[in-house]
């Protein structure tokens, strides 16, 4: 995950704001707690979302109470006063998730880029190996799609849709984990997890190609969306407009699949949060990163 799953915060309630930087705050400091202060640095909007989801389908409401901001002890937060579980498989996945980009940035990065990765390594590995021993199966769902995502990416001429599989099924099964860690789930909630998930992660990784398609041609690293259109430095900015549009139609059907699952789901807490960052937060970040760069690209022309 990378960043993309956060909300329109304009169109929350001030109360709706609140919750939000309490479950934020509650898993920055959850994750200095679990894995030490350095693992505060893989603190992410994707996480923060799915630690809302464990609190919003777990019978118990963690209630916020107000502290001192573990970074800048001047400041005060709101924190949860419960939901350590959810928040601790929440830490979990933070740091097994920004190792796996670690390892990635050092094979695919140029010089600095490498050597950033290079410096983070060994705080990293070593809380992902902590996190990998508290939750070995969160640990081999993300190993395993990080070996087919490069499987599918280095295979011949791979279609959008193969490329996208394996982080679509890798939160297919990270939200299915969610069951585990509220134990009352039904298999019918346990279905809807599931769906969700895979359209979530499905969204992700294409937002992602999309976001990068300048950023990849420059580099000539691998993008769907360039092998699709076959772009390269030549490519004319109407070429760029299609392929935009393009991936704003793919990106529309995949959310249109994910709403359909959110709709089916019986909140317990955060609805209108959560449906805050499905219904306007997703669409506001395609919009701008799709539309709104380009007439910023153009405009610098």
């Amino acid at each position: 995950m990378f960043g993309y799953i956060r909300p329109q915060k304009s169109e929350l309630l001030v109360r709706e704001y609140e919750q939000y930087k309490g479950v934020y705050c509650s898993l920055c400091r959850q994750l200095g707690k679990s894995y030490g202060v350095v693992s505060r640095l893989t603190l992410s909007y994707d996480c923060t979302f799915y630690a809302l989801m464990l609190l919003a389908l777990s019978p118990e409401c963690p209630g916020f109470e107000s502290g001192r901001c573990v970074v800048n002890p001047l400041k005060k937060c709101t924190y949860c006063k419960a939901g350590e579980n959810e928040l601790t498989a929440a830490a979990a996945l933070s740091v097994i998730m920004t190792y796996h980009k670690i390892k990635d940035d050092i094979a695919d990065s140029h010089f600095w880029g490498k050597l950033r990765a290079y410096l983070f390594l060994p705080f990293a590995k070593h809380a992902r190996k902590k996190a990998a021993r508290d939750f070995p199966q969160m640990d081999e769902i993300v190993s395993a799609a990080m070996v087919a995502q490069q499987a599918v990416e280095h295979g011949e001429s791979p279609g959008i849709d193969f490329c996208a599989e394996p982080t679509a099924v890798m939160l297919q099964q990270v939200f299915e984990l969610i069951a585990g860690v509220n134990q009352d789930k039904g298999n019918g909630e346990v279905r809807v997890l599931r769906q969700f998930g895979y359209y979530l992660g499905r969204w992700v990784y294409l937002i992602d190609a999309a976001d990068d398609i300048e950023k990849d041609i420059k580099s000539k690293s691998f993008n769907p969306f360039i092998s699709k259109f076959i772009l390269d430095e030549s490519s004319t900015l109407e070429e760029l407009d299609n392929v935009r549009n393009f991936a704003n139609q793919v990106l529309n059907l995949t959310l249109s699949q994910l709403i359909s699952a959110l709709n089916i789901f019986d909140f317990q807490h955060f609805d209108s949060i959560i449906n805050n960052v499905i219904l306007k937060g997703l669409p506001e970040i395609q919009k701008e990163l799709l539309f709104k760069k380009e007439k910023m690209n153009v405009g610098s022309l």
